[in-house]
């Protein structure tokens, strides 16, 4: 896909599916080092942000920790949020801990 990563830590049991709800901190900075977002303790469902944290975060289980390195196909493309310092077709970098993975309810 091209996304590229250093995992600091796997973290414990199993990996973020996309359906799940995930808690997490993180820092997104653009290749020179800028940063563009943080946030501690935000929560968001798995499949529901750009393409790249939804692959990166398959690769971690609670307490996992990486750096996300995602080309601009996997991050806004061409269409970057509007006011914001990301260009169109940017690389991004994240660096990501899940702090905790609910998954969704089962119903019966």
């Amino acid at each position: 896909s091209g996304l590229q990563y250093i995992l600091h830590a796997e973290g414990e049991g199993d990996k973020v599916q996309p359906e799940d709800k995930v808690r997490v901190n993180y820092k997104g900075t653009l290749i020179d080092g800028t940063e563009f977002d943080a946030n501690d303790s935000i929560e968001f469902q798995a499949n529901r942000v750009i393409k790249g944290w939804t692959e990166g975060l398959g690769l971690l289980g609670k307490g996992g920790k990486a750096t996300l390195f995602i080309p601009g196909n996997l991050a806004y493309g061409m269409n970057p949020p509007h006011g914001s310092n990301i260009q169109p077709g940017a690389a991004l970098v994240f660096e990501v801990e899940v702090l905790d993975i609910i998954k969704p309810e089962v119903s019966e």
